[in-house]
């Protein structure tokens, strides 16, 4: 059994806009009398479009109706139908997700993206959808090296570091290309997120001066330090953690980076070295040309990625989507389902009827069920028996009473592949009072969320979307 769905990957970024369109190909990888295992066993992109500047209609707003028109006139090109499109997301990256209609302007162009094409924003995902659409896990995997990618794009850098293909951690700097914007040889702008270096720095560098070439070198050279730090390859400097977005998390000092790649808009400069310094009206060109001649950068192993300038787009467009179970308990009239807060218990709960029932009841009063949509996430390790598949649906029904009560509907997530049986066991209690969704197969943490879209290969399986949609605060 093969099935082909249609995704898309838009990435609207600080600089640049652009989407692709991929083709996603569905396989079952079990033997023939087991349980089927449907899987993503193929990708391939079919339609790349050119690369845009985001446009602006002021300095802090996107143009939400020049961005529509520029993806309508992208889908014409490529001869896809909103309709076609399965899934996919629609990614805000870098300081565009710090505009102050960024959340309004995500909505509308999901809208018309297609029914099952998310929405999301966010520091870390945007890390690891650009490492994986770069392959740097994969790189890591077949290596067996410590690899990072670090996608430096217009107004931020967001690091993944993998380790046997695994992540094993993330975070985002500001430090970007068009931090420093310059017309006509010109200072034309400076972001405020630079302010604090340059004054730490003592640098000569101001809006409506001519732009200091040598002034400039010094700047990037720093940046391009403070990105090695990041990297704990060089002592952290006193303005260090003052760069991470929204007072963001560091990287782990192990594992070790052993290998970097480097992608987005800069990262495409570090590997072609470029003679005009300002041929993109801002500072990219040097920040490339500092990141490649910075000392500790370059005693690692670089590698060149698949790919580079499109690295968010093409992680968009092929990687945000997990494929379900094969032995889930679905109501397709209730899907698609977006933005499912999820409400994860830990495994020592789930080793304690009451504990869990407990548990689950303070989860729903801290999120609240006002919007009646709640994703309950479990490993289900404790119930892989009948009779402990019957006692797990009683606590959820305890646990999650007030769900119940307002009709649901009540989504459950679970690792272990008991979907189906869990969910039959609570629809035989709950009867018509409430519509079950029992999903599993996927790992989801508290504080994500989640998107379910219709299901595919006749109805075995759903495909999940784990996310963030925590946009980045402006400060």
């Amino acid at each position: 059994m093969r099935e082909t769905i249609c995704s898309v990957g838009i990435d609207i970024g600080t600089s640049t806009t652009q989407l692709v369109f991929s083709r996603l190909t569905m396989g079952n990888r079990s033997a023939g009398s087991m349980i089927p295992r449907i899987e993503i066993v193929g990708k391939e992109i079919v339609y790349r479009s050119p690369i845009y500047f985001t446009p602006l209609c002021e300095e802090d707003r996107i143009d939400a109706g020049r961005l529509k028109e520029i993806l309508k006139k992208e889908y014409a090109q490529a001869e896809i139908r909103s309709e076609d499109v399965k899934t996919g997301a629609v990614i805000i990256t870098g300081e565009t997700a710090r505009m102050e209609n960024a959340e309004e302007v995500l909505r509308a162009v999901s809208d018309m993206a297609g029914d099952f094409v998310v929405s999301t924003a966010g520091p870390d995902l945007e890390s690891v959808l650009s490492a994986k659409g770069a392959g740097t896990d994969r790189l890591s995997r077949e290596t067996g090296m410590v690899t990072a990618n670090l996608d430096i794009g217009g107004g931020t850098s967001n690091i993944a570091v993998f380790e046997r293909g695994e992540l094993s951690g993330c975070a985002c700097l500001d430090i970007g290309g068009r931090l420093i914007r310059i017309k006509d040889s010109r200072i034309e702008s400076i972001s405020p997120r630079l302010m604090k270096l340059l004054e730490h720095y003592r640098m000569n560098i101001r809006v409506g001066e001519m732009a200091d070439i040598p002034e400039l070198k010094r700047l990037c050279t720093i940046l391009a330090s403070q990105l090695a730090q990041a990297l704990h390859k060089e002592a952290l400097s006193p303005m260090h953690e003052k760069l991470y977005t929204n007072n963001g998390s560091m990287l782990p000092q192990k594992p070790a980076v052993e290998v970097v790649t480097y992608s987005g808009g800069v990262g495409a400069c570090i590997y072609e070295e470029e003679k005009a310094p300002f041929r993109y009206g801002d500072i990219g060109i040097l920040l490339a040309e500092a990141i490649r001649e910075q000392p500790a950068l370059s005693s690692l192993a670089v590698y060149r990625p698949s790919e580079t300038i499109r690295a968010t787009v093409v992680g968009a467009g092929m990687h945000t989507t997990n494929i379900s179970g094969s032995t889930i308990c679905c109501q397709s009239e209730l899907l698609p389902l977006k933005n499912i807060p999820v409400l994860r218990l830990r495994e020592e709960e789930e080793e304690n009827s009451e504990r869990l029932a407990a548990a689950i009841r303070s989860g729903i009063k801290l999120y609240g069920t006002d919007s009646g949509k709640l994703a309950i996430a479990l490993s289900g390790k404790s119930s892989r028996t009948f009779s402990q598949i019957q006692r797990l649906a009683e606590v959820l029904m305890w646990g999650a009473d007030d769900i119940i009560r307002r009709g649901g509907p009540l989504v459950a997530i679970v690792e272990e592949d008991i979907g189906k049986s869990l969910g039959n066991a609570l629809k035989a209690r709950i009867h018509n009072n409430c519509s079950v969704l029992c999903v599993d197969g996927i790992h989801a943490k508290g504080g994500d969320y989640v998107d379910i879209g219709e299901p595919l290969a006749g109805g075995a399986v759903v495909p999940v979307v784990v996310k963030t949609l925590i946009l980045n605060v402006r400060e």
